[in-house]
């Protein structure tokens, strides 16, 4: 499968319009948002898990990036509730379940195999920062190399500047309503713009949204 392969191309998508899609595990259910390859596959997915659903313990190759959008996710390491960021890196394994259920956003095989940090912070209760612009507050998540990833949250009524992104921006819209040019992005769109992109971004109503930049160079890789 290829979905949404070539990241030099923009791609907005509102995830809640997709269909669900079944997994090899009872219960586990994707929406899918690009993927390259089949069921081992690069990915980033809107992942549900009914209530007493797990999946059998196995490893990812190239790391596993995950935000805890509802509910209480697990593994063997851990239980993980709403907001949670976790990053499992290339060459980890573990055996996910939930007991409640939950719905993750979740990214595969997407790591630098020298990015070998552990990550989990429960958002709530770490501290947000300044941003660039008055009404904009930051959460640093993960950096490594030129990757950045972090939570952005948006007062309303903020206007952020017009600027580029050399290496690709993506974002994930938790709550509110964000916009630019473009578009209107209501919770739960999925934002790709490629490298070089430009835009100038503000919200009316304020919205949270989850941002990772730096991370698609303008030539196919391997990593992204």
């Amino acid at each position: 499968m290829n979905l949404h392969g070539d990241w030099r191309q923009p791609v907005a998508l509102q995830s809640a319009e997709l269909p669900w899609v079944g997994s090899p595990s009872p219960g586990v259910e994707r929406r899918l948002l690009e993927r390259i390859g089949d069921e081992v596959a690069r990915a980033t997915s809107v992942v549900r898990y009914a209530a007493g659903s797990r999946f059998a313990r196995h490893r990812h190759g190239g790391g596993e990036e995950i935000f805890v959008l509802e509910g209480t996710f697990g593994d063997d390491q851990g239980l993980y509730p709403a907001g949670t960021y976790l990053r499992n890196p290339p060459g980890s394994a573990h055996a996910p379940f939930s007991d409640s259920g939950c719905t993750l956003l979740v990214k595969l095989q997407q790591m630098h195999p020298d990015d070998q940090q552990r990550v989990v912070i429960v958002t709530y209760a770490a501290a947000w920062h300044p941003g660039l612009v008055l009404g904009l507050e930051v959460m640093p998540l993960h950096a490594f190399g030129s990757e950045q990833v972090a939570l952005v949250r948006w007062a309303p009524g903020t206007h952020f500047q017009a600027h580029s992104h050399p290496s690709g921006e993506e974002i994930y819209v938790i709550d509110g309503v964000f916009q630019d040019e473009h578009g209107t992005y209501p919770a739960g769109s999925w934002l790709r713009n490629p490298p070089g992109s430009v835009h100038r971004p503000w919200s009316d109503a304020g919205c949270t949204i989850w941002v990772k930049i730096g991370h698609l160079p303008a030539t196919i890789s391997p990593f992204g």
